[in-house]
Formats: C-alpha cells, sequence, structure tokens
C-alpha cells in the first residue's frame, strides 16, 4: 500500500519513502498505467486533435504549437486528420472515447452525423475556428477576423478598387457567415454597392479556390480587388492568378487569408488577413488546463490583423 499510494502521489506518505520507491520503480522501468488508470475512474492525460488535414500550414503550425504546449503540460495530444468527412470524425471521437481521452479540439465538419452530444458527456469537446449551431460543447476557440477584412475592404475602396470581390467558405458553416458578413459591411461603409456576382462560396479547399478565381477572371467586367476568406481558398485563388499571368496589384489588388512563409516572396508580398496560430493553442491550454465547471461555455476569439503588401497596393516587402 505504500508503494501504491508513493506512485500515485498521495501526499500521507514520508518524503524520503517517496524518493526511495521512486528511484527504485525508476531503475527497474516502471511506467504507470493510464489504462488502469482509467478503469479507477482517474481521468487521462489524453487529448484529440481532429483537424480537416496538416498539408494546410495553418493547421500544421497550430498542432506544433499545441503539442509542444501539451507536453509541458504533462498532456499526450493524439492527432486524427478528418479531411471534413462527418464519417471520419465521428469515428475519431469514438476511437477517443475508447481511450478514455480527457478532451478533444476539433475543427467540426460541415455535415455533423449528430453524436457529437452524447460524445461529449464524457470528455470536453472544443471547437475550433468554426462553431456548429445548437451544440453542448465545453468551449469554443474562434477567430475575430471580422475587423481585419472590413480593414481590407477599406484600403481597397481608398485606392479606388471599385469591383471588390470575395471567396469564401459556404454560409452553413459559421466561419463562412462571419466571414462573408464583414465583407458585406466593409462594402456598405465604404460606400460600394453589392454585386452578387463577385461573392462566391462553396466548400472551402484549394481546388474551390482555383475555380472560383478562374470564374472571377472570365466575367465580361472582372473585379479589380479580390478579398480570401479562407486558407486554402487564398491559396487556390493565388494559383489561379499567377498561372493566368495575372499582375499584382495592376490587374487585381489580392488580399488573402493566413500568412504562410512564401505570402512574403510573391509580387512584392502578398496582403493578407493574419490569424496567429500560436494565439490559439495558448488559448486552447488555458481551457484544457481549466478545473473550473464555470469554464464550460467559454468562448475565447483570437484576434486577427490586416498586413498591407505589394500584393495590394501597399510597400514591396
Amino acid at each position: 500500500m505504500t508503494v501504491s499510494r508513493a506512485l500515485s502521489g498521495n501526499p500521507n506518505v514520508n518524503p524520503e519513502t517517496r524518493a526511495l520507491i521512486l528511484a527504485r520503480a525508476k531503475e527497474l522501468g516502471y511506467v504507470k498505467s493510464s489504462a488502469a488508470n482509467a478503469m479507477r475512474g482517474d481521468p487521462t492525460a489524453i487529448v484529440g486533435l481532429l483537424l480537416p488535414n496538416i498539408i494546410n500550414e495553418f493547421y500544421a503550425r497550430f498542432a506544433n504549437s499545441l503539442a509542444l504546449l501539451c507536453a509541458d503540460l504533462g498532456l499526450d495530444l493524439v492527432i486524427h486528420l478528418t479531411n471534413d468527412d462527418p464519417e471520419r470524425e465521428q469515428q475519431s471521437l469514438l476511437r477517443l472515447q475508447a481511450l478514455q481521452a480527457a478532451a478533444a479540439i476539433l475543427v467540426p465538419t460541415p455535415r455533423p452525423v449528430g453524436t457529437t452530444e452524447r460524445i461529449a458527456s464524457s470528455m470536453r469537446i472544443i471547437e475550433l475556428i468554426r462553431s456548429r449551431q445548437k451544440t453542448e460543447v465545453w468551449g469554443k476557440l474562434l477567430i475575430d477576423d471580422g475587423a481585419s477584412i472590413k480593414a481590407a475592404v477599406a484600403h481597397l475602396a481608398g485606392i479606388g478598387r471599385q469591383r471588390i470581390a470575395f471567396i469564401g467558405a459556404d454560409p452553413s458553416l459559421s466561419s463562412g457567415r462571419g466571414r462573408v458578413a464583414a465583407y458585406k459591411a466593409g462594402l456598405l461603409a465604404n460606400g460600394l454597392a453589392l454585386d452578387q456576382t463577385l461573392i462566391r462560396t462553396g466548400f472551402p479547399g484549394f481546388v474551390m479556390g482555383q475555380d472560383n478565381m478562374s470564374a472571377l477572371l472570365a466575367l465580361a467586367t472582372p473585379p479589380d480587388a479580390l478579398i480570401c476568406g479562407g486558407f486554402e481558398i487564398s491559396n487556390g485563388a493565388l494559383d489561379c492568378c499567377l498561372r493566368s499571368g495575372v499582375k499584382f496589384p495592376q490587374d487585381l489588388a489580392f488580399v488573402g487569408y493566413g500568412d504562410p512563409v512564401s505570402y512574403r516572396w510573391i509580387a512584392g508580398g502578398i496582403s493578407t488577413i493574419d490569424v496567429a496560430p500560436d494565439d490559439l493553442a495558448q488559448r486552447a491550454t488555458l481551457l484544457l488546463s481549466s478545473q473550473e465547471d464555470e469554464a464550460q461555455g467559454t468562448i475565447s476569439c483570437s484576434p486577427t490583423k490586416f498586413i498591407l503588401r505589394g500584393s495590394a497596393g501597399g510597400q514591396a516587402s
């Protein structure tokens, strides 16, 4: 019993005795069994992270930062890739539930299967970037990008651009709704007419960005500026522009989303809405480490900033 108490951190053990037991356990290579702890009802140190992919540089950077922070807290991060497939999401959550995971941070898929609420009763569910309506989750980690998108519209209007297009996620996603609403509010605030033909939304991805940029360039009167509302959407739209020989900012003033390293090298620098993955990771660990029931339902919003570079008429960088 004394050995058991010492290994489990029970304070009712003489410090010298505890030191001897821990030293001997280390010599023998003893490791506590997480499975046994879970069977006893103790919480595990497992945290799940469900991402659409890690090809996206933002997701990769967020996962890297979160993994290091979790390690500092003694938490084991397990990453699952959903490819934005609701069935994959549910299977990943069930596997984490089987591991007795303490929490799961996930970018929700567009079309939930419907069992997330039941799973949420056994571990903390924290939504990342997107938020589903009418779901009970422990917390939400969102991106506050409305002001940055409006600032981008104001800059473009200020340099005389009249046909500002927008490519973003489908409004069925909370992130899609928020970003297109900010774009429309920016147009209104700067006295620009709303032209629905310049708004393109859909299932977010690289190809979606390519296809919608191509369609915008093919209009009888193409846009003279563009704001992107998603990481891979931005990369796809940029790829289409470069392949089509579009010159920034002469032909098109371009504002991307996210700030991969390559954006500093292209066309005097790609202007963009910068999102801070390290800040989001810090906010995630604050939710994970919270022991208070009052923390449930917390909505934490990470700020963004509009970075002006050469592609939108700023100083070449």
